[in-house]
């Protein structure tokens, strides 16, 4: 089959992107794993023949049902999982309104869900639709087993020094957009008049952030001062401003503002992860790494099953003390009564994990709706043209930007998806391989700085 796989943002969804790819193509499946451009692209020109397109998300937006639906019309069928799928709050129903609708559901022939939690509350409100909704866990967190604990590198821009990772989580108040926009943004995606509540949830948590970031402001540098030895790296959320928080931080000493690569590599190699209602807490529990939870006063509208997870602490001097203790420590003992025996009650309904891999679940399923007619090549150097001519376009836009006023030309400067290297994709198919015990040849090809073909040889 052709499985055209859609990557938003490449630092959280890009590795299990080509987990999917590396275990389908040695099944014998020709895949592309592109932003949403090099896919639609391809689709408009007729240059790309019909196979399963699968998306991050369903939400009602205008665009994306004419998307969907043009690519319905010419034999392709649509799968999709939700990359964020709630995972740091309790409930799904609030997601489930406002990013899907019966629309996009009723144009996508299969619907996978994370665990229990979003399947069940899909079925519920969607129950027409309950056929197409399977439950077979993330090929995200299928990453963030002990099986492929060896698969991350060690990120470049790592400290020499032992680091505490804080995961930051303001996308609200520091959004890459104004809020304006992102209220716009919101409405078009008819989040407002599908589930009355979230503009209320949207102010909270912008007011809620700001809030938050003060408080981040305050911590970082009570514990830049009182740590014992400790560097801090300090990571902003994909969606927000980072220039921003380098700002903000500028001149404290031993902290450090990445955003390098995956967060995984961060949570792997760090000796303890601190946040406040982030979804990383759920990571680093899974991968038994020491979690301290920065609890604010008054918080209503920031999702709070993360904020149940790790070490509650209130202050700058109790966030210091716990984070000092954990790294003095040898043996985490207190941290051993929290680990594995009460993740299932904290998470299980969130994550569904079993022996087999979710990547494996969701191509089992692809190849159960294949209908015959999702494997004709397609035309590879017509693909390769149309990629070219609009990387051009892209160059001319952004030259032609620099020339003239903004309020004439918007140049977004926020790149969600990093360009690709085909020797770093092929290091990441070959650990894949190597883990998975995987000795088919996989072939890759650079198709454009975000669109990769991997196939089997």
């Amino acid at each position: 089959m052709n499985i055209y796989l859609h990557v938003e943002i490449s630092s959280r969804e890009l590795d299990s992107k080509l987990l999917l790819a590396t275990l389908a193509a040695s099944r014998g499946h020709r895949m592309i794993v592109s932003d949403l451009v090099g896919i639609e692209k391809g689709v408009n020109n007729g240059v790309l023949s019909p196979g399963i397109f699968h998306t991050k998300s369903l939400s009602a937006h205008k665009d994306k049902i004419a998307r969907h639906q043009r690519m319905i019309d010419k034999g392709f069928l649509i799968t999709s999982m939700d990359e964020e799928g709630n995972l740091n709050d309790h409930g799904y129903e609030g997601d489930a309104k406002t990013r899907f609708s019966n629309k996009t559901i009723e144009q996508s022939t299969a619907v996978f869900g994370w665990g229990t939690d979003d399947v069940e509350t899909l079925k519920e409100i969607y129950p027409k639709y309950s056929h197409k909704i399977y439950k077979t866990g993330s090929p995200r967190a299928d990453l963030w087993k002990p099986l492929f604990a060896n698969y991350w590198n060690v990120p470049s821009q790592i400290p020499k020094k032992p680091f505490l990772l804080i995961s930051c989580n303001t996308g609200y108040s520091n959004n890459v957009n104004s809020f304006g926009k992102l209220i716009k943004f919101e409405n078009e995606m008819g989040r407002y008049q599908s589930n009355p509540g979230h503009l209320e949830m949207t102010m909270g948590r912008y007011a809620e952030d700001f809030n938050k970031m003060l408080a981040y402001f305050e911590a970082v540098k009570y514990l830049s001062i009182n740590n014992n030895g400790y560097d801090i790296v300090f990571r902003p959320h994909p969606a927000e401003d980072i220039e921003a928080w380098k700002i903000i931080l500028n001149g404290i000493p031993n902290v450090h503002v990445i955003r390098e690569g995956s967060i995984d590599g961060w949570v792997k190699n760090a000796f303890a992860v601190m946040h406040n209602s982030c979804t990383t807490a759920l990571e680093a529990t899974i991968s038994k790494k020491p979690v301290i939870t920065y609890i604010l006063p008054g918080q209503k509208y920031s999702p709070q099953l993360a904020n149940e997870l790790g070490f509650p602490v209130k202050s700058p001097e109790e966030l210091t003390k716990k984070v000092n203790n954990i790294f003095d420590s040898s043996k985490l003992s207190s941290y051993d009564q929290n680990s594995s025996e009460t993740l299932p009650e904290i998470i299980s309904k969130k994550i569904f994990s079993n022996n087999e891999l979710a990547a494996e679940k969701i191509i089992n399923i692809w190849e159960n709706i294949d209908n015959d007619n999702l494997s004709k090549p397609f035309n590879l150097k017509r693909y390769e043209t149309s990629l070219r001519q609009n990387v051009l376009k892209k160059t001319i836009k952004k030259i032609v930007g620099n020339f003239i006023p903004n309020k004439y030309i918007s140049v977004n400067k926020n790149s969600k998806f990093s360009k690709l290297n085909e020797n770093d994709i092929s290091k990441r198919i070959k650990k894949f391989q190597h883990i998975l015990g995987l000795s088919e040849k996989i072939e890759l090809k650079l198709l454009s700085e975000k669109t990769i073909l991997i196939q089997k040889l």
